[in-house]
């Protein structure tokens, strides 16, 4: 690969880690530090709709891609939001937390509609700055981005946080945020492909990306691809507990382990992609996400040794990331000219509601049916998703 190529993945990188940490941080000290002020549960539980923003940002994204089409104008969107994110960051900062809680939920629900808003943008000067061979690497990218910050975010700055304090961090944080930015500025015209007669976005394609020509593979594909992972990785820190695990196991475990795992299998997972092709990615990484679940239903019915379960969680946390990096790259092959971010944000969107539903619903199941039939849930679902990839996509090798 060439090096500017490299320098322009590693401004994507850039890009996604910029809207992950903060959003990561928010998302795990606010309910922290909720329940510190006793906040009942059920209120901290209702805190997590700060993350509506981001399954409702399909609502907007056709609005962003009418307003973009040079790169000027990826530019304007995305330094204004991110602007907006840094600037929400440090007034939240300056406020006393014990008496302006509501003002800060408020202000944190403001810089989520600022990064998602970022990530539309981000998303579709993604589609249209790399070939289709090469768009399995800043999928990479992305997928990295997001763990660095779950790793970051709900990791080491909550360390941090109980050594320097909110008010200290936070500008710390604002500034990370803009000096993420300045990759951006070295991007040249010619990174952007130009389509001719390049059709502008309306709100009706909401609707009309559902008519696109076997697009209902895809979406099937997208329900189907994180169905054996989500119930474990939902379930995984209750286990844990089950098992009589410290909350400081876990938090290293499930908070350092895991991320770190996801960041470097996203890597490999962007290589493999551009080595294999989009069908053959499909089946490989549903495979592994089988073998995720039958391994944690196997050892289910023995003893978990520490070692066992390391290698469990890393299994699976690898087999989440590589099939991100999939569900990225083939959502990128799904997009329409000219409305790149409306069409890649849908996509993203329904993995995120299907993975909702299922995380909802893997409670219902380990109650009824312990960890143990939980697992083996997981596995016949994961069976499925193979099968599903190995025939749906087959026949005329569908975008790839």
């Amino acid at each position: 690969m060439k090096k500017h190529d490299v320098a322009k993945l590693s401004t994507f990188l850039s890009l996604y880690v910029a809207q992950s940490i903060p959003m990561s941080f928010f998302s795990t000290v606010i309910p922290v530090l909720m329940r510190q002020e006793a906040f009942s549960l059920t209120v901290i539980g209702a805190v997590q709709l700060i993350k509506l923003p981001w399954l409702l940002k399909f609502l907007w994204s056709p609005f962003v891609d009418r307003h973009t089409s040079s790169l000027s104008s990826y530019r304007r969107w995305i330094i204004s939001s991110e602007l907006c994110y840094a600037a929400i960051i440090l007034t939240i900062s300056m406020l006393e937390l014990k008496n302006n809680m509501p003002l800060i939920i408020g202000l944190t629900l403001a810089s989520f509609i600022a990064s998602a808003t970022q990530d539309i943008a981000t998303d579709a000067l993604a589609v249209r700055s790399f070939s289709r061979k090469d768009k399995s690497l800043v999928n990479s990218m992305q997928s990295m981005g997001s763990f660095a910050g779950t790793l970051i975010g709900s990791g080491v700055l909550l360390l941090l946080f109980k050594q320097m304090g909110w008010n200290v961090i936070l500008p710390y944080l604002a500034l990370f945020v803009l000096i993420a930015l300045l990759p951006l500025l070295f991007l040249k015209p010619e990174d952007v492909r130009v389509e001719t007669a390049r059709p502008k976005a309306t709100q009706d394609d909401l609707l009309l990306f559902f008519r696109q020509k076997n697009i209902w593979k895809q979406i099937g594909f997208l329900f189907l691809c994180y169905s054996g992972l989500i119930g474990i990785l939902s379930m995984l820190r209750p286990y844990m507990v089950d098992k009589g695990y410290t909350i400081q196991q876990i938090g290293f475990i499930s908070g350092i382990i895991g991320p770190l795992t996801g960041f470097c299998c996203s890597f490999v997972g962007g290589i493999v992609v551009r080595k294999l092709g989009r069908y053959r990615s499909r089946i490989a990484f549903a495979c592994m996400v089988f073998l995720s679940a039958a391994y944690f239903f196997f050892f289910s019915h023995n003893n978990f040794t520490t070692f066992a379960l390391y290698a469990g969680i890393a299994l699976i946390w690898g087999s989440y990331s590589m099939s991100t990096v999939i569900v990225y790259t083939t959502a990128m092959d799904y997009v329409r000219p000219g409305r790149e971010g409306t069409d890649f944000t849908l996509q993203t969107v329904l993995t995120h509601l299907s993975s909702m539903l299922l995380a909802v619903s893997s409670g219902r199941v380990a109650d009824s049916l312990g960890y143990s039939g939980l697992f083996l849930f997981e596995t016949v679902l994961a069976a499925i998703a193979v099968v599903y990839a190995v025939v749906m996509f087959k026949k005329k090798r569908i975008h790839g």
